[in-house]
């Protein structure tokens, strides 16, 4: 099957949400997805759009990323 065949032609939802974690901006977005993808379906793609942190003391105290999930909507 050819990429573009893989594609073909859908519809996607969007939605915002912002993971967090206090290891790293990567665990964030695992986070975030894996809390999404419990009550959404056909997740297909995410574009991280901020990133921030908190710090106590001089040190990073945890990450926040916000991201934009796309999922495709389902035919009826």
């Amino acid at each position: 099957m050819s990429t573009s065949a893989a594609a073909g032609n859908h519809t996607y939802k969007v939605v915002e949400v912002v993971g967090s974690s206090d290891k790293g901006s990567d665990e964030a977005v695992r986070n975030a997805i894996a809390d999404a993808s419990d009550s959404l379906h056909h997740l297909a793609w995410f574009e991280v759009v901020n990133q921030r942190g908190h710090i106590e003391s001089g040190n990073v105290a945890h990450f926040q990323v916000t991201l934009k999930i796309g999922f495709r909507v389902e035919k009826k």
